[in-house]
């Protein structure tokens, strides 16, 4: 098995997983999407708010603002030693407050955690008009986007590398050839791309059952290839785990 990266940045990347099979790179894709643990705000106590937005609005819109947080500081509160009690292992707290006129964004929340915050500041969540005020304190917790979108890491995808015998008139993609040999064309075709459809349609094609290239943007506080890592250690992981329990079936 083998992982090459085409293109990356702090939110997103595109890379290549070569000799493999459809079952692993689904594995992959999930874990990618529900797998890795993330910091979320789980409830809030809203103790002043005579804005335009329902409490119950304004907590989904609150829940919803990725938090740029450190995975080795947080537990998820089923594991932690306060035994689900809350501690600072296992959550902490945000806290706003604002009278309006004014547009209150996510960067206006103070965190018990410097650390913590939005990862995009200026998230807007209410507008506050002259008179209207909102007090509120917030608690996030790690969780899995399995359980709830909030806690979703990223937006995965990914598709079979085609390989392709040019031998027709129409010329491949440049922007989506992976690699060319003579007639022999690797094209990882992205939706809409009129010249590769016209490429796949003139010439001789078909799947690679063993490459796929993916393509993953970051849907959290965490940098994409932090979140590549994760959930690759978590593929570890589950793979590990089931193989102690297979083995004391056998014995």
């Amino acid at each position: 098995m083998e992982l090459k990266i085409l293109e990356k940045s702090p939110e997103a990347v595109r890379f290549i997983l070569s000799d493999s099979d459809n079952g692993m790179a689904n594995a992959i894709r999930r874990t990618l999407i529900g797998g890795v643990p993330v910091l979320s705000i789980e409830e809030a106590d809203v103790e002043n708010n005579n804005s335009g937005l329902f409490d119950e609005a304004l907590v989904r819109r609150l829940s919803l603002i990725p938090l740029v947080f450190d995975p080795k500081m947080y537990n998820l509160q089923s594991e932690c030693k306060c035994n689900g009690e809350g501690c600072s292992r296992c959550q902490m707290v945000l806290v706003a407050e604002k009278e309006g006129p004014c547009t209150v964004k996510a960067g206006d929340m103070k965190s018990t955690d410097p650390t913590v915050k939005a990862a995009d500041p200026d998230i807007p969540i209410v507008e506050l008009l002259e008179g209207q005020k909102l007090k509120f304190e917030a608690t996030a917790r790690i969780g899995f986007g399995r359980d709830k979108a909030r806690n979703q890491a990223a937006i995965a995808g990914y598709q079979n590398i085609y390989l392709v015998k040019a031998e027709g008139k129409a010329k491949p993609c440049e922007a989506h050839t992976i690699e060319k040999k003579g007639a022999n064309v690797k094209l990882a075709p992205m939706d809409g791309c009129a010249q590769c459809i016209k490429f796949l349609e003139g010439n001789e094609a078909k799947h690679d059952e063993t490459s796929f290239v993916f393509n993953v943007e970051t849907a959290s506080g965490l940098e994409v290839l932090k979140i590549l890592d994760m959930a690759l250690g978590r593929i570890e992981q589950t793979a590990e785990e089931f193989i102690a329990e297979a083995k004391k079936l056998i014995k």
